[in-house]
């Protein structure tokens, strides 16, 4: 029994060595280690790449198998602009206020009252700005210096290839907010250039939920890390409009989430997602975790049809 016990600290060290130097050039082989440890851990059960059947795992498996140039730039919150203004016109891009490679060149004076700094290759790496008069200038410079260091790209974190050879960048947007105060995020599920299910969150800086539907707006009956809102969100006047664009912005692509905002019933583009939740957020009932998951169609790119 004591020989056992250290047979598996050393295996769990071998992880955590890996996992703590994961910036450092590992083999596929690590790196399968390193997500199948990080996947059994935060969603329950064993991951599966040769044969994935949930939403979960056949993100992992995209990450490996799916290699996409046009991922990087869509995943490039810069970038991504020049892609969205030839889909679907640049009406629906959130004004920009400045781009800048390191935070050092950054004219604060310059800025309006409200903004919102974020940097060009994270996720939830933003600072939102509604009164720049309270704002902690060098603090905000050095949470930024410190997003920007390479091994704060999301490729080290979760293997997100996507993300890996994006330059990094910091850009300044518009701040949005609706009438109410908060600020709904349409988070459109798009297989195979398709919407057939979305999320919603709200509340974002207190509990925030998270509320699923169907193509049809019909609520769906489970929780993906975050609980649902009590009452539910309200069918938007535009949603229609909103998921024939995110069809247009997904075209020839196996799978990815786009994300809207309405704010007096005009849409801004948000972001386009390859791997949600980085494919480690669990369902609740788990069985949605598989329903979801059957509509991600790997079997082309299985085939080497799509690369």
């Amino acid at each position: 029994m004591k020989l056992r016990k250290i047979f598996k600290f050393l295996f769990n060290m071998k992880y955590y060595f890996l996992y703590w130097n994961r910036f450092k050039g590992l083999t596929e082989k690590q790196q399968k280690y390193i997500l199948k440890k990080q996947f059994k851990w935060l969603i329950g059960y064993k991951l599966n790449l040769e044969n994935p059947k949930s939403f979960n795992e056949k993100i992992q498996w995209l990450k490996f198998n799916y290699r996409n140039p046009l991922l990087t730039k869509c995943a490039d919150k810069y970038a991504v602009r020049e892609y969205v203004k030839e889909k679907i016109g640049e009406e629906y891009l959130i004004p920009l206020l400045g781009v800048w490679d390191n935070p050092d060149e950054i004219d604060f004076d310059s800025l309006p009252s409200r903004f919102v700094l974020k940097v060009n290759w994270g996720s939830g790496q933003n600072i939102i700005v509604k009164d720049k008069s309270k704002l902690n200038i060098n603090e905000a410079k050095e949470k930024l210096r410190n997003w920007l260091k390479p091994e704060n790209n999301h490729y080290y974190g979760g293997i997100e290839w996507c993300y890996k050879d994006i330059p990094p960048k910091i850009i300044a947007e518009e701040y949005m907010q609706q009438l109410d105060g908060d600020l709904y995020d349409y988070k459109f599920l798009v297989y195979g250039g398709k919407v057939k299910n979305l999320f919603i969150v709200s509340d974002r800086f207190n509990k925030k939920y998270f509320d699923f539907y169907d193509r049809e707006y019909n609520r769906l009956p489970f929780k993906r890390l975050y609980n649902n809102s009590p009452n539910g969100i309200e069918k938007p006047a535009n949603y229609e409009k909103m998921v024939e664009l995110a069809e247009k912005l997904a075209e020839g692509l196996p799978f990815v989430r786009v994300d809207f905002y309405s704010v007096n019933d005009k849409i801004y583009f948000g972001e386009m997602t390859f791997y949600p939740g980085g494919g480690f957020e669990p369902f609740e009932p788990v069985e949605w975790d598989y329903k979801l998951g059957d509509m991600i169609d790997l079997e082309p790119l299985m085939k080497g049809e799509n690369k």
